[in-house]
């Protein structure tokens, strides 16, 4: 099969074209590469999946800067839809043909808190969905959503599972709640303020980019702010002075103050990760004297991957998606990630 893999011997064969396209020299520098991978067989309990697309997320590029390049070869990729071609044994559901959508998170099918030690996420180290084929947990397949396509059904599992996570279980959200959501564009983000809307929140964002902030307000956004503004103060003149039920944030450093400031009391901050930066400085008086929470959140258990799903088809959401390439092109898709430019998710296709 093909597959975008990261690690093992660069091929010999490496068309010296590509050095002339941006997308496959940053491919090459990140050590991804589109190669010709053994088919996966299904072990006990596991099914192989036809995939018909599969979504990249910033996971991707984290494994491929997390590894050294002689590491053993890996399929990445966390997300995926397609169809069930081969079943391994034990497996009833689901079934051959079944048209079915990817759960990226391996081995934590109860409701705890926390996943348990042998938690994984699909793409590393277990191959992943950038690829024609996939052997993955039978318990890690759902029935795509009838009204979403391929791509779209690709582009929900990570993020708008972490989305669902941080605004449900984690931010508690209720109609009529104010969400902020600092650095709208990327695929999480915006599954949350989709996520958000229609669950009846009043939703704030900023951005940089103008025309994200337009964007979103397409959406359904109720406010957009230029990032490098004050826009805590503008959100709390907005509110009254009441704040953020709800702040979640992914960029981390440069965000993190203002994300604190603009949190009502009793708020709760939701982080799913830091972009800009891992280490910040916190202020322990407003947090406690504001009866304020910060929350770490990563993914989500199979219920609450169900209860997306549920949610999903039930409000006829569709994920925002920016661009499509082939599979064949997922170097420059791999390029397209790390610029930063998109506002939603970048999926790849497969020709089958």
């Amino acid at each position: 099969m093909k597959a975008i893999v990261h690690g093992g011997e660069p091929p010999t064969d490496l068309p010296s074209a590509g050095k002339d396209r941006p997308g496959d020299q940053i491919g090459e520098r990140l050590g991804a590469r589109f190669v010709d991978h053994p088919d996966p067989q299904p072990a006990p309990g596991d099914c192989v999946v036809r995939l018909k697309a599969a979504s990249l997320n910033h996971r991707d590029l984290w494994t491929c800067r997390g590894r050294r390049a002689e590491a053993p070869p890996v399929v990445l990729g966390s997300d995926g839809a397609g169809e069930v071609i081969a079943v391994g044994k034990g497996v009833r559901r689901p079934r051959l043909g079944d048209a079915v959508i990817v759960n990226p998170a391996l081995n934590w099918s109860r409701g705890d808190r926390a996943p348990p030690a042998n938690f994984e996420i699909l793409g590393h180290p277990r191959d992943g969905t950038l690829a024609e084929l996939v052997a993955i947990p039978c318990v890690n397949l759902e029935p795509k959503p009838a009204h979403l396509d391929w791509a779209e059904a690709a582009a929900l599992g990570l993020s708008a599972t972490t989305a669902w996570r941080a605004l449900v279980s984690q931010g508690g959200i209720v109609p009529g709640a104010v969400v902020v959501i600092p650095g709208i564009g990327g695929g999480t983000a915006l599954a949350v303020l989709q996520l958000a809307i229609a669950q009846g929140a009043r939703v704030y964002v900023t951005s940089t980019a103008p025309q994200k902030r337009a964007r979103a307000l397409e959406i359904g956004a109720a406010g957009a702010f230029d990032s490098m503004t004050d826009w805590a103060a503008a959100i709390l003149d907005a509110t009254d002075g009441a704040g953020a039920d709800i702040v979640v944030e992914s960029v981390g450093n440069v965000t993190w103050e203002r994300s604190l400031k603009v949190l009502a009391r009793g708020g709760r901050l939701v982080v799913y990760g830091s972009t800009s930066g891992d280490r910040v400085e916190t202020d322990l008086v407003p947090l406690f004297l504001g009866w304020r929470s910060i929350l770490g959140t990563t993914l989500g258990h199979r219920g609450e991957f169900q209860a997306m799903l549920r949610f999903v088809q039930r409000r006829a959401i569709a994920p925002v998606i920016d661009r499509r390439f082939p599979l064949s092109e997922g170097t420059a898709a791999f390029a397209y990630l790390a610029s930063g430019r998109q506002f939603g998710k970048i999926v790849l296709t497969m020709d089958n």
